[in-house]
């Protein structure tokens, strides 16, 4: 059962955030954003997905679907140094334990403002539970057709179930694209899926890199190795689990990692990505306000979507 009531689809709200006074010099997220303006081409397009009944389906902690409110909080106050379109195109919310719906609803959103924003714009999906993923990727490729997937994530998300859960979601966007299914995972914890997880990945011809192996190495080299995963023209569906941080970073996600990536490390490879100009998609899951400390795992977040933001801008 999802944890949020609210209609199925909301239009944006007003932003609130810090106020240093008037003008393009004192530019922050909530004084750029647009919650009124249509799709348009070149634009940053943000969404919201309040979902968490993927997560309960996969046996985790609820309060993710709270999760868009408080990117939102937290990426108001962040300073705009470069003028660009910033549109608000809503939120979805799961409805009780209907998320098959929900789903379809976010891939329809989706499809259209991938398809307004052109090559030059991006889609900014703010989850919820990785159960996101599947309906921001099934939108993006009704719009666009085969994409890359880099997913910073401790965990694989290629289970088998009866039913979409947070657990299943590129299992499920390997069977809609079939020989296009093109995934790279960074930030798996060996101890934290089972063999039949990683037999499966080899089998769908996933690069994988283990949490292990990027500790292991500079901030430059995982970000090089992030932007060897995305080689080609290709566009590109970038995904961020919040739960590939280590705990004392993101204590506020559905499955707290005990050991994880640098911070460090993972805001390169997001701006590594971000730099080939040809993110369509990022989707930003997992956050769970209610176990977080301080907003720090919402802090977290933020710096990371305004990272693959500017990045994107500065190489477009």
């Amino acid at each position: 059962m999802n944890t949020v009531t609210a209609p199925l689809f909301s239009p944006a709200s007003e932003w609130s955030g810090r106020n240093d006074g008037p003008g393009p010099e004192h530019a922050r997220w909530h004084s750029s954003i647009d919650t009124a303006s249509s799709p348009t081409a070149d634009a940053v397009h943000l969404i919201g997905f309040a979902s968490d009944e993927g997560v309960e389906r996969n046996g985790g902690r609820q309060g993710a679907a709270q999760g868009p409110a408080a990117l939102r909080a937290a990426l108001g106050s962040l300073a705009v140094h470069e003028p660009r379109k910033l549109i608000d195109a809503g939120t979805v919310t799961t409805q009780d334990d209907d998320l098959e719906t929900a789903q379809r609803e976010v891939s329809d959103r989706v499809r259209d403002l991938v398809a307004a924003q052109g090559p030059a714009g991006m889609t900014v999906v703010l989850g919820g539970g990785h159960e996101t993923s599947f309906a921001t990727h099934r939108g993006a490729y009704e719009a666009l057709g085969p994409m890359q997937v880099i997913n910073f994530d401790a965990h694989f998300d290629l289970r088998t179930a009866d039913r979409p859960t947070s657990g299943t979601p590129f299992r499920q966007i390997a069977e809609l694209v079939g020989d296009d299914f093109d995934y790279s995972v960074f930030g798996i914890s060996r101890p934290n899926n089972t063999k039949v997880l990683f037999d499966t990945a080899e089998q769908l011809g996933v690069t994988t890199v283990l949490d292990t192996e990027l500790a292991a190495m500079t901030v430059r080299e995982a970000a090089e190795r992030a932007l060897t995963a995305v080689e080609g023209d290709l566009p590109i569906h970038l995904s961020i689990d919040l739960d590939v941080l280590p705990a004392a970073v993101a204590p506020g996600v559905s499955a707290p990692a005990g050991f994880g990536v640098d911070y460090a490390a993972l805001r390169a490879m997001v701006a590594a990505v971000a730099s080939t100009g040809r993110v369509a998609l990022l989707d930003v899951v997992e956050l769970n306000p209610e176990f977080d400390v301080d907003n720090r795992t919402a802090k977290a977040a933020a710096r990371l979507v305004d990272d693959a933001v500017v990045g994107a801008t500065g190489r477009r």
